[in-house]
């Protein structure tokens, strides 16, 4: 949530309108760094795959850990930014963030690499909320606003298009740590921006820290991640899966009970108390699952099993992000004529096509042609969906209550896009895993062979049956797991379809209302 603060500087005209544009300057950049670090991983999580021979819950972490702490920081950090500065705490995000990618870009295994991306994902959880704030406060007036959160917005699409194109063209000529190294260079240039140009605002009256509430979350949300992505290989009935999920539950309890007796909540729950507000998280949530499992779905796809080089990895996100930044003059004037809700029908029904439609075309078609159609769906949807999510929410309360409206839309949009990965993976792991073990013993292995396959499988799973040198057994075996792979994210392409058809239908009963008036500054997401 963006408290409004007053002016940045009390300067003459010149020096504050200096000030001014070095802190929408630095704020761009900021939230840039932030966008790539959280995109990255996608157009290289087959080359990751092959290089560290992580097994395929290892890599739905590599993901996720970046994710997790952007989605339970988020709101705290906003509150630390109004008490303590937000220039401060935007120089502070992008060095945690260089120094997660310093440990990414020296990883040799699958944990140091989780654990740079769990710092990386810290650091990120700070510049989104503080480079919003520090982009209110530097444009008092609504049009120089409005021009300040396109620029936002735009320099967040560009974080989202350029993460793809950088990622995949470092990888293509050298180790994929590089691309890690890379955007830690980018992080530290934008420390140092920050720290030169940015002017500092805060806004701490009135707020406080929510930390039993911040720890709560924190703990059902980790506990709930840990026993999804764990579930494949340690078993869905073993005791540490379901005392997570009794874990997770116990601890959702108590942050409800705690934020209701809180006096200043990090979410405030008679919000949902509105039927439609409560229609519009749920959507949020699943949703944003559905697109962001099938993005997941289609990383996967490209390089862990089709192994594409990372250059044609990246394309399809290219193509996927690169629609947004040239359709939204139109999703600006669409959000001022028709309802938030009407475009979030279009949006998601456009995104489960798309994915659905990809589920259909053959692992082992790898021509781009074969999957234009669903990536232009995917990328039309999106921008439609992203547009429309957060003036669905703040539409449907009270004035007075927008701004805690639009935090609560990016806690549980950031949710949904958490379990993205999570659960496609480890249902199409789950899949696969089932698949190939019935094909291994018809596959014409000598005795040896059996062995040494069966101890790839217990360790790693299909991706690294996939992708292991297991001598003249690959030969056997390679075929077999690619098509168990192919058929467990074709699943998991059909859950994310299911997903985004759940999302419009909600959608259309509770959000078609007659359209209001709106803002048509961009949306707070990523």
């Amino acid at each position: 949530m963006v408290s409004i603060a007053p002016p940045l500087a009390h300067a003459g005209p010149t020096t504050t309108s200096r000030r001014r544009l070095g802190t929408l300057i630095a704020a761009c950049l900021a939230v840039c760094v932030a966008q790539i670090g959280l995109v990255l991983p996608a157009a290289i999580n087959g080359e990751i795959q092959q290089t560290l021979h992580t097994s395929g819950s290892q890599l739905t972490w590599i993901s996720a850990a970046f994710l997790v702490p952007t989605a339970i920081l988020e709101l705290t950090f906003g509150v630390l930014g109004d008490l303590f500065g937000r220039k401060r705490l935007m120089v502070a995000g992008a060095v945690i963030g260089a120094l997660g990618y310093l440990i990414a870009a020296t990883a040799d295994s699958a944990g140091q690499l989780i654990a740079g991306q769990a710092i990386s994902g810290i650091g990120a959880a700070a510049l989104f909320p503080s480079s919003l704030a520090l982009v209110v406060t530097a444009t008092p007036d609504p049009e120089s606003r409005a021009r300040g959160l396109a620029s936002w917005t735009t320099a967040l699409s560009l974080g989202a298009f350029i993460a793809p194109l950088l990622s995949g063209a470092i990888v293509e000529y050298t180790a994929f740590q590089w691309a890690f190294a890379a955007v830690g260079i980018l992080a530290v240039a934008s420390a140092a921006v920050s720290l030169l140009l940015a002017g500092e605002s805060s806004a701490p009256q009135g707020r406080s820290l929510d930390w039993p509430g911040q720890l709560t979350i924190a703990g059902a949300l980790l506990a709930l991640l840990y026993g999804i992505i764990q579930g494949p290989t340690a078993g869905w009935g073993s005791e540490s899966i379901v005392g997570a999920f009794a874990m997770a539950a116990a601890l959702m309890v108590a942050f409800v009970a705690v934020e209701n007796r809180s006096a200043s909540p990090m979410l405030r729950l008679e919000l949902f108390r509105n039927p439609a507000f409560t229609a519009a998280a749920v959507v949020a949530v699943i949703g944003m699952f559905g697109f962001l499992g099938g993005a997941y779905d289609l990383s996967i796809r490209v390089g862990a099993i089709q192994h594409q080089s990372p250059l044609q990895a990246a394309v399809p996100f290219l193509i996927i992000q690169g629609i947004t930044p040239f359709v939204w003059p139109l999703l600006v004037r669409l959000l001022r004529r028709v309802s938030p809700g009407l475009m979030l029908v279009a949006g998601f029904l456009s995104v489960g096509a798309g994915q659905l439609w990809l589920s259909g075309v053959p692992i082992s078609d790898t021509a781009l042609t074969s999957i234009l159609g669903p990536l232009l769906l995917n990328g039309t949807g999106f921008g439609l969906i992203v547009s429309a999510l957060t003036a669905a929410a703040v539409n449907i309360v009270p004035s007075e209550l927008t701004g805690m409206a639009s935090a609560a839309t990016n806690l549980v949009r950031d949710f949904g896009q958490t379990l993205g990965p999570a659960i496609i993976g480890a249902v199409s792991l789950s899949i696969a895993a089932t698949d190939l073990a019935g094909k291994l013993g018809s596959a014409g292995l000598t005795a040896q062979e059996g062995h040494i396959v069966d101890a790839v499988f217990a360790q790693g799973g299909p991706l690294a049956v996939l992708s292991a040198p297991l001598g003249p057994a690959s030969a056997k075996v390679a075929p077999l797991a690619q098509q168990a792979l192919a058929h467990g994210y074709d699943t998991g392409l059909i859950v994310t379809s299911v997903a985004c058809l759940a999302a419009a239908v909600i959608s259309g009963i509770f959000l078609t209302r007659k359209p209001q008036t709106v803002e048509t500054s961009a949306p707070a997401a990523h």
